[in-house]
C-alpha cells in the first residue's frame, strides 16, 4: 500500500517528500454515481457541477493516458429503502434518474457498471474486470462522499487495491459527511489528493 498522508506528496522512509507517481498501464479511474438524480441535489462543499467538471477532466487524462476508466451508475427497478431512513425519496421517480450526466463525456472505450447498492463491487463483477486487466490501483471520485465513494473504497481496501481519492471531484449532504469520510476512511486507506495533482502525474 501507499504511504499514507494528506498532503501533495507522499513521504519517502527518511523522510523527503517525493511527488506522486501514477503507472497507467496498472491504474483505473474510477468514476461514480455522477447521473441526473444525484448530481441535481444540493452538495458540499463542492457544487456538483464542479465535480462533474474535474471527474471529465480526469477521464480525458486517464484517456490521454491509455488508463482504464469505469463509469459507475445506480440502478434499480425498486428501490431498497432502510426502515430508519425516514429521509429516504425514491430516486427513480424521475425520468432518466440513473443516466450518467452529459458533461462527463463518457466515452465508447470506457467500462460501463451498472450497480444496484452502495459500492461499485457487490454483484458487479467490478474485481474481475479490474483484475484482467491487471489493474492494482484505483483513483476514486464521485458522490457522495461518505456513501457510494466510501463503501467502494472499503470494498477496494478489502480487495487489497492500492486507492488515491480526488477530494475536488466528491461532494456530500455535509461539509461534516465529507471531512469525516475524508480523515477517517479516505486518510487510513489511500492518498487524499486533488484533480491536479492527478492530471499532473499522468503526464
Amino acid at each position: 500500500m501507499f504511504e499514507n498522508n494528506n498532503i501533495g506528496f507522499h513521504l519517502s522512509s527518511n523522510g523527503i517528500s517525493m511527488p506522486l507517481v501514477i503507472n497507467p498501464k496498472k491504474t483505473a479511474l474510477l468514476v461514480l454515481d455522477l447521473q441526473n438524480a444525484v448530481v441535481n441535489r444540493p452538495m458540499v462543499p463542492n457544487d456538483p457541477k464542479d465535480v462533474v467538471r474535474n471527474a471529465a477532466n480526469l477521464a480525458d487524462a486517464f484517456r490521454r493516458a491509455g488508463s482504464v476508466v469505469v463509469m459507475v451508475n445506480l440502478s434499480y427497478d425498486q428501490p431498497f429503502k432502510p426502515i430508519a431512513d425516514v429521509e429516504t425519496k425514491d430516486l427513480n421517480s424521475q425520468e432518466g434518474w440513473d443516466k450518467l450526466v452529459d458533461g462527463l463525456n463518457v466515452k465508447e472505450s470506457d467500462i460501463k457498471i451498472t450497480k444496484s447498492g452502495w459500492s461499485a463491487f457487490a454483484g458487479t463483477g467490478l474485481d474481475r474486470i479490474l483484475k484482467s486487466r491487471d489493474i492494482d490501483t484505483l483513483v476514486l471520485c464521485g458522490i457522495s462522499t461518505n456513501i457510494g465513494v466510501e463503501t467502494t473504497a472499503r470494498d477496494a481496501y478489502d480487495l487489497r487495491y492500492n486507492q488515491i481519492f480526488v477530494v475536488d471531484a466528491m461532494a456530500a449532504k455535509s461539509v461534516e459527511e465529507h471531512e469525516h469520510t475524508i480523515k477517517y476512511i479516505f486518510g487510513r486507506t489511500g492518498l487524499v489528493r486533488n484533480t491536479e495533482d492527478i492530471i499532473f502525474a499522468l503526464k
